[in-house]
């Protein structure tokens, strides 16, 4: 049986960062996600981990295969011209002379419809 700590690890290797990177950046106590492996987390602190790893909790939890369900519920939109606006890649931040190179090329693409066609 897969557990959450199997899934939580899976992901992880397969975005190329560690447990303890992952514990970290969700904000939870020293190595609590390998407690994970015998105990079942707080849904809150799941919800942190699923933030981090870019995948939903029912994933974590097993009930789906499917790692990221896109609805309109749980789409995260980004205003580019947000000077606040961090982007991070894979689980890094992207620095921020990456992040102005990122803008530059996005704002030369031709604008496009709903479909992808250029209008």
């Amino acid at each position: 049986m897969t557990t959450i700590y199997d899934r939580i690890k899976e992901i992880s290797n397969k975005k190329g960062v560690s447990i303890d990177y992952v514990n970290d950046k969700a904000g939870l106590s020293n190595k609590a996600i390998y407690g994970w492996k015998k105990s079942t987390p707080k849904a809150d602190n799941l919800q942190k981990v699923a933030d981090v790893l870019h995948v939903s909790t029912d994933y974590l939890l097993g009930r789906t295969d499917d790692m990221n369900p896109t609805t309109a519920e749980n789409v995260k939109k980004a205003d580019l011209d947000d000077d606040e606006l961090l982007l991070s890649f894979q689980g890094k931040d992207i620095t921020p002379e990456y992040r102005d190179a990122i803008i530059a090329i996005l704002r030369t693409m031709p604008d496009r419809d709903k479909d992808g066609n250029i209008i």
